[in-house]
């Protein structure tokens, strides 16, 4: 192996994307552009490559027009809506780290009747003995709310495993119906279960050229549509995740 026409000694090297790297003197190709797409994951599917106990996975459900890609966070397997993924890992990375300002935005459907008191203690922050949730937005939507349902909005800036439904469940209500509907700037709009379209380059190269205090504020725009032809076959990532969470 070569560097920048050096034959490397030592593994131990420092590279930068701008060094000319080969291999029995075959340069390496040049990494491909970051990818984004928008997925509606429907529900029943779980957020992982492989499930040992057979139960079908987004993956399988990527259309075959898509190149490599893995899930930027999670959803469960009873949770629905906007599911990104990407050709990039360091791009995945940088989505998920709470200090990017990603604003994950759900909607919520829960058995019960709360009151303001009662959600109050979520936009706090819960702290019960064997655990703690860190304070969330909510909101009552009173227009849709009959019955002995309740609909809700909910703002997380970072999620973990079935956070909602446990913070929920620890304040007497039981969610029976969670929808990712936005993350960051990135809406889940009227795409179709089950469909992904890919995030134009302008619009993705945007997201990380404005502070982070106001990426999860664009929630009301829309995402750009991009022809699907063209693409390479699907290949989903070897690596196994942890279990679903709603990230």
């Amino acid at each position: 192996m070569t560097v920048n026409g050096v034959v490397l000694t030592s593994p131990a090297v420092r590279v930068a994307p701008f060094d000319a790297i080969a291999v029995d003197g075959i340069p390496l190709p040049a990494p491909e552009p970051s990818r984004l797409f928008r997925y509606h994951k429907p529900r029943g599917l779980l957020t992982t490559t492989r499930d040992d106990r057979g139960r079908p996975t987004v993956f399988e459900s990527l259309p075959g027009w898509l190149p490599r890609v893995v899930s930027v966070g999670r959803l469960d397997l009873n949770s629905e809506g906007l599911l990104l993924f990407t050709n990039d890992g360091g791009l995945k990375r940088r989505f998920e780290l709470p200090k990017s300002g990603m604003i994950r935005t759900y909607r919520v459907r829960a058995l019960g009747r709360p009151v303001d008191s009662e959600l109050d203690q979520l936009r706090r922050g819960l702290s019960l003995d064997d655990e703690s949730f860190r304070p969330m937005s909510v909101s009552l939507d009173s227009r849709r709310n009959a019955g002995a349902n309740c609909w809700l909005t909910v703002e997380l800036n970072e999620g973990r495993n079935r956070e909602i439904r446990r913070a929920f469940a620890a304040i007497g209500l039981t969610v029976n119906r969670l929808i990712r509907t936005a993350y960051g700037p990135f809406r889940l709009g009227d795409l179709a279960p089950g469909a992904v379209e890919e995030v134009s380059p302008a619009e993705l190269e945007n997201t990380f050229a404005r502070p982070a205090a106001t990426i999860g504020q664009r929630t009301r725009g829309k995402s750009r549509r991009k022809d699907r032809s063209g693409g390479r076959p699907r290949n989903p990532a070897r690596r196994k995740p942890s279990a679903s969470a709603e990230r």
